[in-house]
């Protein structure tokens, strides 16, 4: 637990808030019309995130598999939560814009580390989904307090300058992000603080959007 926290910490501390000098790129598939790319940290790193350029490009790894066992790996549902909103791929761009570039908002891989560090989308954390299914109240305090939660002097938890979430795992089969997701409204993180991409890595990566690779894919 203390390792996936310290790198957390270690992982937002490096994320600083960038310049607005975003080049006006002349793409050919572009994120969204007025979006053809933009800029973010990660691990200290600025990491230009937009599309494949190249129109012929087709998936070749885990993620063109289209059928997996159910259970475990059954389709799910829009929603996470009545209270947790779920946001797709423009609404993943606006967010890595205007809050995760001015501090506001942290994008979480709620997969193993293991996963994590084979690749993920840029300036994502790891926080692995047993760190709050598993965790105690201590855990969540904890790991609270690293996304911006305060205590107050008489102990209650103030989470008003606390981040708002972005929070993903492999796709619309896999559970993690409900897991990670439900254990933080345990525990008491506020919905309205929280956002599910529910398409996840597997639609990150069938746009053709940058991804990042933490270590050498051994897959």
């Amino acid at each position: 637990m203390r390792s996936v926290v310290a790198a957390a910490v270690a992982a937002m501390l490096a994320c600083s808030i960038l310049p607005a000098d975003e080049l006006k790129d002349e793409l050919l598939v572009k994120i969204t019309p007025d979006i053809p790319s933009l800029y973010v940290n990660h691990m200290g790193q600025r990491v230009k995130v937009a599309r494949i350029q190249d129109t012929t490009n087709r998936l070749t790894d885990d993620y063109t598999k289209t059928s997996r066992a159910c259970p475990p790996f059954c389709i799910h549902p829009t929603k996470v939560d009545e209270k947790v909103e779920t946001i797709g791929e423009v609404e993943m761009a606006h967010f890595l814009k205007e809050k995760v570039n001015t501090s506001k908002g942290v994008v979480i891989d709620a997969r193993l580390k293991s996963w994590y560090e084979l690749e993920t989308i840029p300036s994502a954390i790891n926080i692995p989904f047993p760190v709050m299914e598993d965790g105690t109240k201590e855990t969540a305090k904890r790991v609270f307090r690293l996304l911006g939660m305060k205590v107050k002097k008489d102990g209650s938890w103030d989470f008003s300058k606390a981040k708002e979430l972005a929070v993903f795992c492999n796709g619309v089969w896999c559970d993690q992000s409900h897991r990670l997701i439900a254990g933080m409204l345990r525990y008491g993180y506020p919905a309205q603080k929280i956002y599910y991409y529910r398409s996840g890595f597997q639609g990150w990566k069938l746009l053709g959007l940058t991804t990042v690779v933490q270590k050498e894919n051994l897959k």
